[in-house]
C-alpha cells in the first residue's frame, strides 16, 4: 500500500502532533546566504557548532542521499499559567517547564516512522529537532507551519509561536504546501521589548545580547552591561514571544502531559551548595540540565547580586 500525505497527517496527529506540514527538497540558496552574514558578524557568539556542517545544512541529501522531501511537524508546549514572580526566584523559560522536549518528541518521532515504514516499507527517513546541522526553521517554514516572525521564532496562525520543530527528510515526493505569507505587518512588539535590544533588525538576533544565550549556551561571566536587564530569568527568556499580538490572541493549551509544569521558578539559593550529581539526579530530565551546575549556580548569583544591591 503506497503511503499517502493523508496517512502521515494522521499518524502524526493520533500521536501528538499539532502541525503537519510539506516540502521538497531543495538547496537553501538564500538561507545558507544569510547564515554566513549572521555567522560573519559573530551574532553566535559562542555557539561555534553553528559554523560547522554548512554544506548538510546546504543540501540535505548529504544527510539522507534519497531524500526527495519533508515532513515538517508542529508540538505546542503552552502551557497556560503565570509565573508566581516569588521573591529570590528566577523564571525559567516556558519550553523547560516541564519534561525535555527532545526526549518527548524523538519517541514520537520514532513511533512516527515506525508506523510510516508498516504502512509501506519502501520508506526511509532521517529526523531531527533541533540537534543536528539542520535548518529547522527554514524547513518549517517551508512547509507551511508559519511565517518567520522578526523575533527569528515561527508563527502559526492558529496557534501563535509555542511550539516545538521536527523535520522529518524522506525518500517519498510528497506533494508540497504552501508557504504561509509573513503576518508580522508593521509590528514591532518584540523588538521594542527586548530589554537587552538582542533583536538587531527584523529577523535577526545578535546571540551575544539574547538572555537565552547567556543563561544557557554562554560559557563565559555575565558582564555588567545586563544587570538589571534579565527580567528575573535564571533559565532562557520568553519576553519576546509574551508580548506577540499573535500569542496573546490565539495561543491554547497544551495536550501534552509531560510539559506539565515541574520548574517554573526556581530559588536562587538552591545551587548554592548544590553539587554536580546532585545537580544531574534533579534537571536529568529537564532542559535545564543544558546550562550545567555551573552555569546555574552563575546565572542564580547575577540575579542574586543585582537583586541585593536594587
Amino acid at each position: 500500500m503506497a503511503l499517502t500525505k493523508k496517512q502521515v497527517v494522521d499518524s502524526a496527529k493520533d500521536l501528538g502532533f499539532d502541525l503537519v506540514g510539506f516540502s521538497s527538497i531543495q538547496y537553501l540558496h538564500s538561507e545558507i546566504e544569510n547564515l554566513k552574514k549572521w555567522l560573519g558578524k559573530n551574532y553566535n557568539a559562542g555557539m561555534k557548532y553553528m559554523e560547522e556542517n554548512l554544506d548538510k545544512r546546504f543540501d540535505p541529501t548529504i544527510i539522507l542521499p534519497t531524500a526527495k522531501s519533508v515532513i515538517s511537524l508542529g508540538l505546542n508546549y503552552h502551557i497556560e499559567e503565570d509565573f508566581e514572580n516569588l521573591p529570590n526566584h528566577g523564571k525559567v523559560s516556558r519550553y523547560a517547564w516541564g519534561k525535555d522536549y527532545h526526549i518527548i518528541i524523538w519517541e514520537k518521532l520514532d513511533q512516527l516512522i515506525s508506523t510510516l515504514h508498516e504502512i509501506d516499507n519502501k520508506f526511509e527517513a532521517k529526523s531531527y529537532v533541533d540537534t543536528g546541522p539542520v535548518m529547522d526553521k527554514a524547513w518549517a517554514v517551508k512547509s507551511g507551519l508559519g511565517w518567520m516572525g522578526k523575533h527569528s521564532n515561527i508563527i502559526n496562525r492558529n496557534i501563535g509561536s509555542w511550539f516545538f520543530i521536527a523535520n522529518i527528510f524522506n525518500n517519498f515526493d510528497f506533494e508540497p504546501d504552501k508557504q504561509i505569507e509573513d503576518f508580522c505587518g508593521t509590528c514591532t512588539a518584540c523588538i521594542d521589548a527586548c530589554p537587552t535590544n538582542a533583536i538587531v533588525e527584523d529577523y535577526v538576533i545578535d546571540s551575544n545580547k539574547c538572555i537565552s544565550y547567556l543563561t544557557i549556551e554562554n560559557k563565559n561571566e555575565i558582564t555588567d552591561e545586563f544587570n538589571g536587564k534579565f527580567e528575573n530569568f535564571i533559565f532562557g527568556c520568553d519576553i519576546c514571544q509574551d508580548v506577540c499580538p499573535w500569542n496573546n490572541k490565539f495561543s491554547i493549551q497544551s495536550l501534552e502531559k509531560e510539559f506539565t509544569p515541574i520548574f517554573k521558578e526556581i530559588d536562587l539559593n538552591e545551587f548554592e551548595e548544590m553539587t554536580n550529581s546532585q545537580f544531574m539526579k534533579k534537571f536529568s530530565m529537564s532542559p535545564i540540565n543544558r546550562a550545567r551546575v555551573k552555569g546555574m549556580k552563575r546565572n542564580a548569583q547575577f540575579l542574586k547580586d543585582f537583586n541585593d544591591h536594587s
